[in-house]
C-alpha cells in the first residue's frame, strides 16, 4: 500500500459517508402512515485495514439503518394519516446530518490535499534527478 492507495481508499469511504448523509437529508421531513414505513437514517460502518505495521487505511464494512424512532404526529387531515389520525415523520436529525456532511467533506478535501502534496513531492524528486 502506498500513499495513493491509502488516500484513495479514505476518499472512497468519505464519499460513501457523504452519499448516506445526502440520502438522509433528502428524506428528512418525509411522512408516512405507519411507523414501520417511516424512513430511518443510514450510517456507514468503517473498518480499519492494516496491511503492515504503521500503515493502515479504512474500508466501508457496511451501511446500516439507525435505531432512531420516527416521530408520531397527530394530523387527521393528512392524506397518509392512519385510522387514529397519526402520521410518522422520518427519524432524521437535520442538524446532525449537516455536521456529518461538513465533517465528511473536510476529510475528503484533506485526502485530496494529501494526494496533491504527494504528487508534487514526486515531481520535485524527479526534477532533482535530471
Amino acid at each position: 500500500m502506498n500513499v495513493f492507495d491509502i488516500a484513495g481508499r479514505a476518499m472512497s469511504a468519505q464519499l460513501v459517508r457523504l452519499n448516506a448523509t445526502a440520502s438522509n437529508m433528502a428524506n428528512a421531513g418525509a411522512v408516512t402512515g405507519s411507523e414501520k414505513q417511516a424512513y430511518r437514517a443510514i450510517r456507514p460502518i468503517f473498518r480499519t485495514v492494516t496491511e503492515s505495521p504503521g500503515i493502515s487505511t479504512v474500508k466501508v464494512e457496511s451501511v446500516v439503518t439507525t435505531d432512531a424512532k420516527p416521530v408520531r404526529r397527530h394530523d387527521p387531515n393528512h392524506p397518509l394519516a392512519d385510522k387514529d389520525g397519526n402520521v410518522w415523520e422520518a427519524a432524521v436529525d437535520s442538524s446532525t446530518e449537516l455536521v456529518d456532511m461538513l465533517e465528511a467533506s473536510r476529510m475528503y478535501q484533506n485526502n485530496v490535499q494529501v494526494l496533491q502534496t504527494a504528487k508534487s513531492l514526486m515531481l520535485d524528486t524527479v526534477r532533482m534527478g535530471k
